[in-house]
């Protein structure tokens, strides 16, 4: 694991590459975090020119928040619990549906320092991005104390942006390409 210093290096880190991969396109981002209380909202706008592809952060820490701002359904709340899968994904969707952004990190989990309970144990992460409409989950352990778990949630959301991401240019750019190929071969 690594100390806490290197995961905030780390964190500036990415979220520079994350602006190098954003800068001079039209595309933007948004974030939905519960246990990170914006961690990811406040690390990417430390970058310069992060108004050209940040659009806005979430930071809906209550159930009745989760309803409001993303639009998080009442019976997925009450079904699975605001740390689960469905929520997750919900929250992503709404970042995007609530925002100008083309994509989106979500995170809902409990970082203590309290106990979680089974179906939600302290450490237990729940992180979800939305590309372009298509939206994915994974959920994470992380050890250590609150700010060591909260930091690696954010590690991880921002390397899944900076992959999603990448692989969605690279789709477009190759889709672009497949075009004039057909056409050449039609004429």
């Amino acid at each position: 694991m690594l100390l806490y210093t290197d995961q905030v290096m780390l964190i500036e880190a990415l979220s520079k590459q994350l602006g190098s991969l954003l800068n001079n396109t039209n595309l933007k981002i948004s974030t939905a975090e519960s246990c990170t209380g914006g961690w990811i909202a406040q690390a990417v706008t430390q970058v310069d020119g992060c108004s050209t592809w940040f659009d806005r952060g979430f930071v809906p820490y209550t159930n009745e928040a989760l309803r409001e701002m993303l639009a998080v359904k009442v019976r997925t709340l009450n079904k699975h619990g605001a740390v689960s899968e469905p929520v997750v994904l919900e929250m992503a969707l709404g970042a995007v549906k609530k925002s100008n952004a083309q994509f989106s990190v979500a995170i809902s989990g409990v970082a203590g320092p309290e106990e979680g309970n089974q179906e939600s144990p302290v450490g237990r992460v729940w992180i979800a991005w939305n590309m372009d409409g298509e939206t994915d989950a994974s959920c994470m352990h992380f050890p250590g104390e609150r700010r060591d778990i909260r930091a690696a949630a954010v590690i991880i959301a921002l390397q899944g942006l900076l992959v999603r991401i990448k692989s969605w240019q690279d789709q477009q750019a190759n889709s672009e390409k497949e075009i004039p190929e057909l056409l050449d071969e039609t004429e």
